[in-house]
């Protein structure tokens, strides 16, 4: 087999081969007729052939040009992806989380983190906010048209010197009769270059440790500049540093109410923490069966590098662990589903399935050798894109930290105020 034939873009572009070839899928899987009905598989089916037409062949495009292109939301909008989480009085398809999971694990398989993030930042960050905080008003203005893919949005909550500790942010929000003035800036913000609108986490009260509240902010509102950040991974995301020099945001965008905005930020980190680790185990996944194609295919010393023993065993090992992480997490989403609130569950997730994708595709690449090694093979990706996991969405010491203040400290988390 030569490398064209090997190279990503036939390996991306054909989404079936592995349930072809009979190898390991979701699809012999028995968790997918425990958890899926006939109604998510034709899902499934759907989102996978939308993303083989509309995303796979511009992956390379987009990775290069460090942005996707606009066009991609609202063909998504259309499609009903940006709204399975909202209700159809928005617009929405207000489906169950079954259908959120499916649709994030498909994403995966397009082999861009960066894709994924644009695309998941603007559902399950931005309007995750709008729909629980929003008023009627802001409903209409930025829910609606965010459901279509008309408005992209982001959510801006990390600064240079606050990422997880939330309570240490210094962007300010000083009221000036009917409006707020907005000094700070944001780093690390997913769609932080080109979406339309910003959900910003501001200090309103500067007296109070708790002082935290959420805003709106237009994009094309003047103080409002954003820079693109040069990165490691996630090439095809726009991720930004956002700057606001005396920004006048109307009073009427605050998001919720004042001094709210710490309790709004926790609320929302477990849907975050999920998808992470719904899609930490999909690239795991993912990441296997491309190796394991690669395995049957590639010969050293007379015979297929699946027949030998030392990497059958890593691969056996590695195919257990990918099968614990998603039967844990398939458990959790049946609960989030059911409407729990899972603090320290999600953090436990999002711990160990984005440490297990970083061992995954490590150990990946090395099956594929020299290949491996090389951008036009899709373990190169995988191994950059993978490795924010466990930085993003809270480190994994801030995951640890979480769930031993849970169970050491006998610590305790509630939806409700």
């Amino acid at each position: 087999m030569n490398s064209e034939q090997l190279s990503v873009n036939n390996l991306a572009n054909n989404y079936l081969w592995t349930e072809n070839r009979g190898l390991w899928t979701e699809n012999n899987s028995t968790m997918n007729s425990y958890y899926f009905t006939e109604e998510h598989k034709i899902f499934r089916s759907s989102v996978r052939d939308f993303l083989k037409k509309e995303v796979t062949p511009y992956i390379a495009e987009w990775e290069k040009n460090g942005e996707i292109p606009r066009s991609i939301f609202l063909k998504m909008g259309e499609m009903g992806y940006l709204g399975l989480m909202q209700e159809e009085k928005y617009g929405g398809l207000d489906v169950d989380f079954w259908y959120t999971i499916i649709l994030n694990e498909e994403i995966a398989r397009v082999n861009s983190g960066g894709f994924a993030a644009s695309i998941g930042a603007h559902p399950y960050l931005a309007l995750t906010h709008i729909k629980a905080q929003a008023n009627e008003q802001q409903k209409e203005k930025y829910l609606i048209p965010g459901i279509q893919g008309k408005c992209i949005g982001c959510l801006a909550i990390t600064e240079p010197s606050a990422g997880s500790d939330v309570q240490s942010i210094r962007t300010t929000a000083k009221k000036e009769g009917d409006y707020y003035i907005i000094n700070g800036s944001k780093t690390f913000i997913t769609n932080g270059v080109n979406s339309d609108f910003i959900v910003a986490a501001v200090k309103t009260n500067t007296t109070k440790n708790n002082g935290l509240s959420m805003i709106i902010i237009d994009r094309t509102t003047s103080g409002v500049a954003a820079t693109k950040l040069n990165k490691l991974g996630w090439k095809a995301s726009d991720t930004g540093e956002i700057s606001f020099d005396d920004v006048k945001v109307p009073k009427e965008n605050l998001l919720g109410e004042e001094g709210m905005g710490f309790f709004y930020i926790m609320q929302h980190f477990v849907l975050e923490r999920l998808t992470m680790a719904i899609g930490g185990t999909a690239v795991s996944k993912y990441a296997l069966e491309v190796t394991l194609q690669y395995m049957a295919e590639r010969k050293a010393f007379g015979r297929p590098i699946n027949k030998f023993q030392v990497l059958r065993h890593r691969i056996a090992q590695m195919a257990s662990e990918i099968e614990m992480n998603q039967q844990f997490i398939y458990h959790l989403c049946q609960r989030f589903q059911n409407g729990d609130y899972l603090v320290k569950e999600a953090s436990m997730a999002k711990l160990l399935s984005t440490q297990l994708s970083d061992k995954v595709t490590t150990q990946c690449l090395q099956m594929f050798g020299g290949y491996g090694f090389m951008e036009d093979y899709p373990l190169a990706r995988m191994f950059r894109d993978s490795r924010l996991g466990t930085i993003g969405g809270g480190t994994s010491e801030i995951m640890c930290e979480i769930i031993s203040k849970i169970i050491i400290d006998n610590n305790t988390y509630s939806k409700t105020i």
